[in-house]
Order: structure tokens, then C-alpha cells, then sequence
């Protein structure tokens, strides 16, 4: 993808962020229902995790609720009103001892952060061009200790209509890739997302990038218990 391009479709989700922040804060409190299956084959406690995209830092509120024991935690998410609400939050949680780091995934690789867990939801699909994606998920891998664990899940809205209904046409003049997409906001503050549908030939071109083997793949999420494809892959 033209640099140009990649650049203004990140920009039209970091203006969209800026305009929900607290609506998508008040609705994105639970855990999602894939994270529960996850932890079948995780192992629990852990000691270490970087989520990537952490908006308002849910999954640390999530691992905390189900391990006793201490660990660290790293976020990093571009949206500053986001890793606000996530601090406030994860102050109260005296097992954490967190970092929330401000940075933009989509033009910067994360920092060398070494987990035993890494995490990216939420997150690919808001990740302009085919080659920064497969980058981004290269370079989550690189941020595993000896052992651990790298999950990400991909959002198939496309597959149901009622994600289709809210696609509206690209403009003429911005040239976007395969199953690149505009979706309208319809809650709260009025704001358009770009989102791209990764389909099963990319999802697993993406596995390839990592250089790690996958040891679950499983869908889960919605109304319908499938609205997310997760993999699991260890180091």
C-alpha cells in the first residue's frame, strides 16, 4: 500500500477514536467471550503480558480476575482518552504492576517488550495494507520469551449483514486494497472507522509471518459465538 494511503486511513480511525473514545469505553467493559476458551489452553498464572491495541486495558482486568498471583502488564494504544481510563482502572488492581505506553501500531513497530503472553484484539483489522500487517504480527512474535504465547483474533464483520448495511463508498480520489472498507459509527457521536475484513487466505498468511507454531484456532465472539477467528501460536 502507498505510504500516503496507509497514512490516511490510519488517520481516519485515529480521528474516529478521538470522537468515541468514551462511548467505545462504555461499551467495551466485559471481557470477550473468546478470552474465557483462550485460557484452556493457556497456562495460568503468568507473570508477563503485552497487549497490543490495549485500548482501556479490559484484558489485564480480565487476567487479573482469574490469577491471584502478581504479573506485569503492558499496553500500548495510540489514543490518549483510551490509556487514561485504562490507568484509572488498573490502579485499583494491586496484582498488576502495569506500563501504558502511548504509541501508534500502525506507523511504529511495539517496543521489545518481552511477554510471556502478547495479545493483538481489536487491532488488525484497523491495520492499513497487507504488508504492515503481516510486520506488525512479525514483530509481536519477536516480543515472546522462550515459550510463550501469541494471540491474535480478526474480525470477520463482512460476513454478516448487518456489518455490511453500514459500509459506505470510498471517496474517488484514495485507492484502498481488497476487503479495505468504511464502516459508519452508530452509537453515540457520529464517525466513520476503516476496517479490513481478513479472510481465511490472508489469516493464514499471517500465522506464516510469525515463524510460530499454532496451537489452537477456534472462532467465538457476538450474538452468533463467532464473529472473531482467534489463534493461538507459542514460541
Amino acid at each position: 500500500m502507498d505510504p500516503s494511503t496507509l497514512k490516511r486511513l490510519n488517520q481516519i480511525n485515529r480521528d474516529f477514536y478521538r470522537a468515541t473514545a468514551a462511548e467505545f469505553d462504555a461499551t467495551r467493559q466485559s471481557a470477550w467471550q473468546g478470552w474465557e476458551r483462550l485460557l484452556n489452553t493457556i497456562q495460568l498464572p503468568i507473570e508477563s503480558a503485552l497487549d497490543l491495541g490495549c485500548g482501556n486495558g479490559r484484558l489485564a482486568r480480565f487476567l487479573a480476575a482469574r490469577q491471584r498471583q502478581p504479573f506485569r502488564y503492558v499496553g500500548i494504544d495510540s489514543n490518549a482518552d483510551l490509556l487514561t481510563r485504562a490507568r484509572q482502572q488498573l490502579s485499583a488492581l494491586s496484582q498488576v504492576s502495569f506500563q501504558l505506553i502511548q504509541r501508534d501500531l500502525v506507523l511504529n513497530d511495539p517496543p521489545r517488550e518481552l511477554a510471556q503472553l502478547t495479545a493483538l484484539f481489536g487491532l488488525i483489522h484497523h491495520v492499513p495494507g497487507f504488508a504492515r500487517r503481516r510486520a506488525l504480527l512479525k514483530a509481536a512474535a519477536d516480543c515472546l520469551l522462550p515459550g510463550g504465547c501469541l494471540v491474535f483474533a480478526c474480525w470477520r464483520f463482512y460476513e454478516y449483514e448487518r456489518f455490511r448495511q453500514r459500509i459506505i463508498p470510498w471517496p474517488e480520489d484514495i485507492a484502498v486494497e481488497r476487503h479495505d472498507y468504511l464502516l459508519d459509527w452508530r452509537r453515540g457521536e457520529t464517525a466513520l472507522r476503516y476496517c479490513h475484513y481478513v479472510d481465511d487466505e490472508e489469516h493464514g498468511q499471517l500465522i506464516a509471518a510469525t515463524g510460530l507454531s499454532a496451537i489452537a484456532d477456534y472462532r467465538a465472539d457476538g450474538a452468533e459465538g463467532d464473529l472473531n477467528r482467534y489463534t493461538l501460536l507459542q514460541k
